[in-house]
């Protein structure tokens, strides 16, 4: 019949959407959400090799070899990585941006200003940087 293609293209679209590079399960995160930034110490607007480098540092402070005594450092090491992996890739990042950080609701008016600010800027006519007249 003549809706048996659409049946396979079906299928094809959510085999397509389970091998996305963007894999992020943000119903589990609604549980616990977790700012990536706090925890690889950074600033929003970051650069790569600021995360790079809080990473290493971090990655070596928590690592379970050296902090054998501490159950928590597996765990600990395993959410340093797992920001890393987000934030270090453009695209998991930018996904990251607009759809993760906004399951984070213990932010206070500081952190929200902070995140914000140019965007608030903007807005009032404070960040303009080129004027047209």
């Amino acid at each position: 019949m003549w809706w048996e293609g659409f049946e396979e293209d079906d299928e094809a679209e959510q085999e397509e959407e389970r091998e996305s590079p963007l894999d992020f399960d943000f119903i589990s995160q609604l549980s616990k959400p977790k700012d990536y930034y706090k925890i690889l110490e950074v600033d929003y607007e970051a650069n790569e090799e600021t995360i790079r480098s809080n990473f290493i540092r971090l990655a070596l402070k928590w690592h379970p070899d050296k902090k054998k005594g501490e159950e928590s450092a597996t765990s600990r090491f395993q959410e340093i990585n797992e920001a890393y992996q987000v934030l270090s890739n453009p695209v998991k990042r930018r996904e990251y941006d607009r759809k993760g950080i906004l399951r984070i609701h213990d932010n206070n008016v500081m952190d929200y200003l902070n995140r914000y600010k140019g965007l608030i800027l903007t807005c009032n006519g404070l960040g303009i940087r080129h004027s047209i007249w």
